[in-house]
């Protein structure tokens, strides 16, 4: 099965004094005919009229995409890139020239010639908020383990991990030639309950760190955000992950902090959810890992907790993009969707020389995209001059009104439904 989602169409009018007199092209001869189109930030209602589960949701399909999931024109700058789409989904833009010829008493013109020549769109994309990750399985944000004296030696105690999502990767604009690092920070807190006040907490590792890159797309429009557990056996939606190695660093110099039964946080005030944990990160410091931490942000206790002295620890993970890959923005459209979730695993030193398989925290992180200072600036001139035009037009003519009694932008063709085909 297969759809297609024609969302944008930018008409440019040739004016006949572009035309040659004679209204006919000679073999061999060069014709130059200049033109200028705006590419908007954000799509008319009408290319998305299917029925969605909130505003938020339609608010991001009316988001333009960016190109995807052509080798030809992936890339940052000059230099073709990966950028993790799979066969099943693509989105193209291109500039199609098409040369007609009217004939009379025809009631259509005939198609003589046409070219495109595709290019590569890169919208803005700016922050949006942190994704609700209460009832997903896709995402582990606090993992408790149990740490053991050794083989049928009993319990030293458990270890709980727990992570928020860090704040958005910011790619640079398309002109941009500064190659700078693309970077941003995530925060691991840990907390160990001991079974007994003479135990200490375990030795750590290291910390191994991943990106899963995940392309989600479907025959059918969607009414909700996409996610793994929403695919089930639909053969409609299909998912292609893919997984990008960031780095691995030794942790074993992380300090841990003792806490008095008293420290414990209040109920019901869990910092998952507030994201509070990351509010260390934004301040400026050389140092990764952090030998003390917020009573504020200490993790709730284990079940089985004694009300002892408990431990604390915490890691600033640093996330910096490959300069290997194209990364693309976090984006939802009406087929298809690009999603990242970060990966960090916790490696321990267990006692007694046990096997220890560590801990993974999966949580998402968001992918956003800056206008370029050159494209930014362009844009100011030309919403001026069009404000200026506007002023011009609303003091010499009265204003005009669709029948639809919604303005459209001239020559803007919105996505129709009939226009999506499935074959089967």
């Amino acid at each position: 099965m297969e759809a297609s989602h024609c969302f944008l169409t930018l008409k440019q009018p040739i004016s006949n004094g572009d035309l040659p007199s004679s209204r006919i092209l000679k073999a061999g001869q060069k014709y130059t005919f200049p033109f200028v189109f705006t590419i908007p930030q954000q799509l008319l209602p009408r290319a998305c009229l299917h029925q969605v589960a909130s505003d938020f949701v339609r608010e991001n399909h009316l988001m333009l995409p960016p190109s995807m999931g052509d080798p030809e024109l992936s890339g940052f700058g000059g230099t073709l890139l990966d950028d993790m789409a799979p066969e099943m989904a693509k989105i193209v833009y291109g500039i199609k020239v098409r040369i007609t010829q009217m004939h009379e008493g025809d009631a259509k013109p005939t198609l003589l010639a046409q070219k495109m020549r595709k290019v590569r769109v890169k919208p803005v994309f700016e922050e949006q908020p942190p994704l609700s990750t209460e009832g997903n399985k896709e995402y582990k944000l606090r993992l408790e383990k149990t740490i053991k004296k050794g083989l049928f030696k009993g319990k030293l105690g458990i270890l709980t991990a727990q992570a928020s999502q860090p704040k958005p990767i910011v790619i640079p604009g398309a002109r941009t030639t500064d190659a700078k690092p693309i970077t941003t920070r995530a925060r691991i807190v840990l907390r160990f309950d001991p079974t007994d006040e003479a135990h200490l907490p375990p030795r750590l590792g290291s910390l191994k760190t991943n990106i899963k890159v995940t392309t989600f797309y479907s025959t059918v429009a969607r009414s909700t955000f996409p996610s793994r557990a929403t695919l089930g056996y639909e053969q409609t939606q299909g998912a292609y992950t893919d997984t990008v190695s960031l780095s691995t660093m030794c942790i074993a110099s992380a300090q841990w902090q003792k806490h008095p039964p008293s420290a414990n946080p209040p109920p019901f005030s869990d910092p998952i959810r507030r994201d509070s944990a990351l509010s260390q990160c934004s301040s400026p410091s050389s140092s990764l890992l952090l030998s003390s931490i917020d009573t504020a942000d200490i993790p709730h206790a284990s079940p089985n907790y004694k009300n002892t002295s408990f431990y604390t620890a915490s890691i600033l993970v640093p996330i910096s993009l490959p300069p290997n890959k194209n990364f693309l923005p976090t984006f939802h459209s009406c087929l298809v969707s690009r999603c990242y979730a970060l990966s960090m695993h916790l490696s321990v030193h267990a006692a007694g020389g046990l096997p220890d398989p560590g801990v993974t925290l999966k949580v998402p992180l968001q992918v956003c995209a800056e206008g370029s200072v050159t494209g930014i600036e362009n844009a100011r001139v030309r919403n001026e001059e069009a404000a200026g035009a506007l002023e011009e037009a609303n003091r010499i003519f009265a204003p005009r009104r669709s029948r639809g009694g919604e303005d459209a932008p001239p020559e803007y063709v919105p996505f129709v439904q009939g226009r999506v085909r499935v074959v089967g």
